[in-house]
């Protein structure tokens, strides 16, 4: 049985909103946003399947922002130079310019709250 390694994954952020308007600003697309037990969510695109994806979670003890932590890499295939433009411009950093592997194009950056972030595009 072949499975992702990847399921779900939980970005935590500072702020909420600045996190979300810095990821609806970088990717050029709005994340929905939920009530979920009473916090918001803002969840990032997802395949027609779902099998992978992802959510802004609100500040908590249990949800604190790091450069230190898992690195999560967001599929930015077809799209990955002009994400990187607007990464700036939304309050973020570049950490590392796109540089290629054998199967891809990534560039790491420092998102509005401080996490690092990878950002690939498939070859």
């Amino acid at each position: 049985m072949h499975r992702n390694a990847i399921l779900w994954f939980d970005m935590p952020t500072h702020d909420f909103d600045r996190a979300l308007k810095f990821y609806n600003e970088i990717l050029g697309e709005e994340l929905t946003v939920q009530d979920y037990q009473g916090q918001k969510l803002g969840f990032f695109p997802m395949d027609e399947n779902g099998e992978v994806g992802g959510d802004l979670v609100p500040p908590g003890k249990d949800h604190v922002p790091s450069k230190n932590g898992q690195r999560v890499y967001l599929n930015c295939t077809g799209k990955l130079d002009e994400v990187i433009e607007r990464v700036e411009k939304a309050g973020g950093k570049i950490v590392a310019p796109k540089f290629s592997i054998p199967d891809a194009d990534i560039a790491i950056i420092q998102d509005s709250e401080g996490n690092i972030v990878g950002l690939c595009s498939s070859k």
